[in-house]
């Protein structure tokens, strides 16, 4: 049998949080995709413009492998957030295809360098140190804690959970269990909510 290679695992799971981002997308309109659904404006698209830059930034100029892509919310003169939010004038294509674009670039920087090899975070400060194998568990915890977002974000536009297509995750059963199920949590929690207040 042979034996796991580091990289390639780091890898794999980069990719499986990357496509669980971009199935979040599927069959939802321009609106949908856009649409802010927390108080602090968190939404989809939002999220794989985030990922896109994130990406191009980590595996780019931190390993002085430079990217042609034109990111001008990340000027200095940029509204904040301005990577977290899609303008009605940028296209999910444009979005989309640009990520895609970074996962190319970032893939090959993988490919093209050992875990080892050391590059420079400017903005992590004077720990901006890193090897590409630390970058490598930075980027794919990132994806994930967005993928995490996402889920939430999706199952609030029209109940649709899980990790990709054909696997949910989630255990239990139709519309009427999680019903029962929510309703449970919300008794329970409003008994120890009593409690703490008596």
């Amino acid at each position: 049998m042979k034996p796991n290679d580091p990289k390639e695992d780091l890898h794999r799971y980069l990719k499986a949080a990357r496509e669980a981002i971009m199935w979040k997308l599927d069959g939802l309109s321009e609106y949908d995709v856009r649409r802010p659904l927390t108080p602090t404006g968190t939404n989809l698209l939002g999220i794989v413009k985030h990922l896109a830059s994130v990406e191009l930034g980590y595996f780019g100029p931190v390993f002085d492998r430079p990217h042609r892509e034109s990111l001008p919310w990340l000027d200095e003169d940029s509204e904040p957030n301005a990577d977290m939010w899609a303008p009605a004038d940028e296209s999910r294509e444009e979005i989309v295809d640009l990520y895609h674009r970074a996962w190319a670039h970032a893939d090959a920087t993988i490919e093209a360098l050992p875990l080892d090899t050391m590059g420079h975070v400017p903005w992590w400060g004077e720990n901006g140190d890193a090897t590409l194998q630390r970058i490598m568990l930075h980027m794919t915890a990132e994806t994930n804690r967005h993928a995490g977002h996402a889920d939430i974000v999706r199952e609030l536009i029209d109940g649709r959970v899980g990790m990709r297509e054909g696997n949910s995750n989630m255990d239990g059963g139709d519309d009427a269990w999680y019903q029962e199920y929510w309703n449970r949590l919300e008794a329970s929690a409003k008994e120890a909510q009593a409690k703490t207040a008596g």
